[in-house]
């Protein structure tokens, strides 16, 4: 028997479904993504850390949950919004159905809502936060008052963890929240990783002798990271480094930037990105919703620009040997358009 589901909105604005994920009720920062696939590294990217994520494309789950694609141990949403759920996978590689997956995760989820009218709301008014209930949800101030706070703890390990075979450039990433397929990409690459926690000082990662420093992606406001920030300062110019995402965001912080908060983010499969030393346009995957200040950059070039509302999308930093990307160059579903940059860090670290 369906259980009816209502997705409230803190402007009062209240939608219909029905549950297919864990039954609990939950508040959190509502957001759209417009990937056509590749729900499953949705789902497991920290970055969504407090989130109640909305897919835009209508039909979910029709290639079912396979691990391996997974980007992260579990899911770290708050909450799934679909149109349509698939109950019947078609995958030679799929372990199961995604509401089995949700409700063994503890999401809440719910489908039959119209996920076009609700996309167009954010999209109008701007990220706000919303509850998911099963009764309509009266509570106005506790929604309003909810916010995203000590994300990069919450997502980051507590321990190093090695991947790869040694002989190759040695890499510490730093895991903010980092996605699987970084560390993927860099083994690939020949490659040794070493995975270090958020808060590993700088001087436990000079002592590791790294030939390069990876700063990943991870969840929240990057300006409440000081601790991290201050850490960063005191790698830089040590050795080549390369961040991405949130990795981006620090970076540009510890050298004296600023970032603030989007209208409603990038989150998707098809952001267009202008390299400007080239005049290339790479099509990229992104899922942010800060970034960085283009006019508070004090000595980095700006090197990219997203073709459609002119923000910063990357930054090299000559004197200190490190460039940065907003977008994803390792994002497993694609588009692979900026995975060259890997090879630019590799020829950095090789030099």
């Amino acid at each position: 028997m369906k259980r009816k589901a209502f997705v409230t909105l803190e402007n009062g604005k209240v939608f219909e479904g029905y549950s297919f994920g864990a039954e609990r009720e939950t508040i959190g920062e509502l957001v759209f993504t417009t990937g056509m696939t590749g729900y499953l590294e949705t789902l497991t990217d920290p970055s969504y850390y407090g989130q109640i994520v909305t897919q835009t494309f209508p039909l979910i789950g029709n290639y079912g949950v396979i691990p391996p694609d997974f980007e992260s141990r579990k899911s770290w949403v708050t909450a799934y919004i679909v149109r349509e759920k698939c109950d019947a996978p078609s995958n030679f590689r799929s372990q199961g159905a995604l509401e089995g997956y949700l409700k063994q995760q503890g999401i809440p989820a719910v489908y039959g809502v119209d996920t076009r009218e609700l996309t167009r709301t954010v999209r109008e008014a701007g990220v706000m936060n919303a509850a998911v209930s099963y009764e309509p949800f009266v509570d106005f101030e506790a929604l309003k008052a909810y916010r995203v706070k000590d994300a990069v703890k919450a997502v980051t390990p507590d321990k190093i963890v090695e991947y790869g075979e040694r002989g190759g450039p040695e890499v510490v990433l730093y895991d903010f929240g980092a996605k699987t397929n970084i560390e993927r990409e860099l083994v690939a690459r020949g490659c040794h990783v070493t995975a270090v926690p958020a808060y590993f000082s700088a001087e436990e990662t000079l002592a590791l002798r790294p030939d390069g420093i990876m700063l990943a992606n991870g969840p929240g406001d990057p300006a409440e990271n000081t601790e991290i920030i201050e850490n960063i300062k005191k790698l830089a110019g040590k050795k080549p480094i390369f961040g991405i995402c949130l990795g981006h965001q620090l970076f540009a912080l510890a050298m004296g930037g600023q970032t603030r908060k989007m209208k409603y983010g990038h989150r998707g499969a098809n952001q267009p990105v202008k390299e400007l030393k080239t005049g290339r346009v790479f099509i990229t995957s992104q899922n942010h919703g800060y970034e960085v200040v283009s006019r508070s950059l004090k000595c980095g070039e700006l090197s990219f620009v997203n073709v459609n509302d002119g923000t910063c999308e990357g930054v090299d930093y000559p004197a200190y040997n490190a460039f940065t990307v907003q977008f994803h160059p390792e994002a497993c579903s694609g588009p692979r358009d900026a995975n060259f940059l890997f090879e630019n860090f590799i020829g950095r670290m090789k030099k």
